[in-house]
């Protein structure tokens, strides 16, 4: 079993503030450097992580472009309008989405000229802001502030299920179903052959999107290269359209249930980047 030791820590990373807010969320330290948990290794990539490719596939506008060669253009939602502030009226017909493009959970859906006037409020806080830096979240301070303003995708007044694939070392393993968004938000995990490995809850097993095969294989196309992204889909009319990627889930700080899922995934990690070929069992995690 290889054993990883961290590199030195860059410059204006603080160790000590990522193990304050792991102990807070996780009521224990992180082992930063042996990582073994996937939210260890999370911290792990706040610290020393730098790939300069990781703000440009952050970045809710540049990323689009990015999928598009790689996937096609009938994978990328269209951007509607893109700059640093809203328009004081709205300009687009209802219901549309307002982002933040360097930034996560700063996202709003406007339905009428009331939700456009908050919107105009919430964004101009957005740009002030610097997302991630309390978090150690490098990435973020690389993006170049800025807004973008898309088409809604979903049906009626539902927000359409969130799809986040992760991808360990190009191949995609779980897929974090998200439920309920913006009302009783919850989530399920299950493996790529679609069984539960989060814990059993009141919600039955979500229906398999009819693209899932789909996804799974974009996913991995737009993984390759990386030791762990989590790159996130919607069904829309039967087939798969791509949302974001994510490089720190939750920001590490996130519980994964069972305990025995976050090793697992840890283990994934670290042998995607010693480029291991034996891939790590539930067996494993539960005997480690």
């Amino acid at each position: 079993m290889p054993v990883f030791s961290a590199p030195p820590t860059p410059v204006g990373s603080s160790p000590f503030r990522i193990q304050l807010t792991y102990w807070w969320r996780h009521r224990r330290f992180a082992r930063l450097e042996r990582p073994l948990l996937f939210t260890e290794w999370v911290q792990h990539r706040k610290l020393n992580d730098r790939d300069p490719r990781l703000p440009l596939l952050a970045n809710k506008v540049a990323v689009k472009q990015w999928v598009a060669e790689r996937l096609g253009d009938g994978w990328v939602t269209p951007t509607l309008w893109r700059g640093t502030e809203l328009p004081s009226e709205p300009a687009w017909e209802f219901p549309y989405v307002v982002k933040a493009r360097h930034g996560c959970q700063q996202s709003l859906v406007i339905r009428n000229t009331a939700d456009h006037a908050g919107a105009v409020r919430r964004s101009r806080k957005w740009m002030r802001g610097h997302y991630g830096a309390w978090l150690d979240e490098w990435l973020y301070g690389e993006i170049e502030p800025g807004l973008l303003v898309e088409p809604f995708i979903g049906e009626g007044a539902e927000l359409p299920v969130d799809y986040k694939i992760f991808v360990f070392g190009g191949e995609a393993h779980f897929v974090q179903v998200h439920l309920g968004r913006g009302q009783d938000h919850r989530w399920i995990v299950l493996d790529r052959n679609w069984r539960r490995v989060s814990r059993a809850t009141q919600d039955p097993d979500p229906r398999r999107p009819a693209s899932l095969a789909a996804m799974l294989r974009g996913a991995e196309a737009l993984g390759a290269g990386f030791p762990f992204v989590r790159a996130d889909f919607y069904e829309i009319a039967g087939r798969a359209r791509f949302g974001e990627m994510t490089f720190y889930p939750g920001s590490g700080l996130e519980q994964v249930q069972p305990p025995r899922l976050d090793l697992l995934m840890g283990l994934l990690w670290r042998d995607a980047l010693a480029s291991a070929s034996a891939v790590p069992s539930l067996a494993e995690a539960d005997a480690a």
